[in-house]
């Protein structure tokens, strides 16, 4: 089968390789990292509940910078008015898309059900996404799991998928992994699951009018590639954020990008003016280049960088020479056979 995707909004070639939202770390100091890898994969914000924009603290949450673009906001929750309120403030401050998590096994959802407990509840699901498309005029998908529990059939996805599509969401990106809801920690929840992207390859045989993106357990381009030949995109997580080198290839091998795959110290040079305007602003140091670390992840010599990003750029009042040192550090490893050592 070749590559089915049919491309009838700009996002959805953005989303052939897209990076996932991730608590804790893909913030807007990672995005902008990432962007200067990668000039086309689709980057997610965290997931933030809606009240946090609507009532909250806007300047915190909606800061974002335009070199991040094309950049998604993921939102979690259950109200569909609220829902909506945060979808139209993110769009006014111009996120590209809005992402609805249907997929977070949390605990904290049973009561007040949010996340992979809302795969019970499709009507409310698609309540929410009815509200969130009518709100703004920019994209709004789904990220979802296979199921919930006892739910292991086919027939629980297809019939999920086949009510929430009824609100007008066209794109669905799903974890080909369901959720133990009782028993099982978050963490155990990324990984104890059985992976079946079989059921997500077939969800887009049996929905060929969606676009169909799966997220799960993919650490390797080949295997992307793989499946590229039966969903529209690949969603990648945690190898993307430790790893975020191996981004350097994926303009060439997915966005058909001409330009020679960036080395490190490109990419850390491309961040400087970032870094130096985030510090005049009072960013500290730490904040931003602790994304950074694993850049140099995969060459064993490169424990100075390391440590000079996650020991010097974590001192109290490290500046920009700091961060200067670290881009010398990096010029010196990437002279041809070192960074391999």
């Amino acid at each position: 089968m070749g590559n089915p995707v049919v491309v009838n909004h700009p996002l959805d070639r953005n989303r052939r390789i897209c990076i996932a939202p991730m608590m804790g770390w893909t913030n807007r100091h990672a995005r902008y990292f990432h962007r200067q890898i990668t000039r086309h994969a689709l980057t997610y914000a965290e997931m933030l509940a809606p009240e946090a924009i609507v009532r909250g603290n806007r300047e915190r949450w909606l800061r974002y910078s335009q070199g991040e673009r094309p950049v998604a906001f993921q939102l979690g929750g259950n109200d569909p008015k609220m829902l909506a309120a945060a979808a139209r403030e993110l769009e006014k401050v111009g996120f590209d898309e809005i992402n609805f998590n249907v997929g977070c096994p949390s605990k904290k959802g049973k009561t007040n059900p949010f996340g992979a407990h809302l795969i019970r509840h499709p009507e409310v699901v698609r309540a929410c996404m009815q509200e969130m498309l009518e709100a703004v005029s920019i994209p709004v998908t789904i990220k979802t799991r296979l199921g919930v529990d006892e739910q292991d059939s086919y027939d629980h996805l297809a019939e999920f998928v086949g009510q929430v599509k009824q609100s007008g969401c066209r794109v669905f990106i799903v974890h080909a992994r369901k959720a133990w809801l009782n028993g099982l920690s978050t963490r155990q929840n990324r990984e104890v699951p059985p992976l079946r992207y079989d059921y997500v390859y077939r969800l887009k045989r049996e929905f060929p009018e969606l676009s169909v993106v799966l997220n799960g357990g993919v650490t390797d381009w080949s295997e992307a590639a793989e499946h590229l030949r039966h969903v529209d995109g690949v969603m990648i997580g945690r190898r993307a954020y430790k790893e975020p080198y191996w981004l350097a290839e994926v303009d060439r091998l997915f966005f058909e990008a001409q330009d020679p795959d960036p080395n490190p110290p490109e990419v850390m040079r491309r961040c400087l003016p970032y870094v130096e305007a985030e510090l005049t602003r009072g960013t500290p140091l730490r904040e931003i280049v602790r994304h950074m670390v694993g850049l140099y992840r995969a060459a064993p010599a490169a424990s100075a960088f390391r440590r000079q990003l996650a020991i010097q750029g974590h001192a109290k009042g490290a500046d920009k020479t700091v961060y200067e040192e670290a881009i010398r550090i990096a010029e010196r490893l990437s002279r041809p056979g070192r960074y391999l050592e």
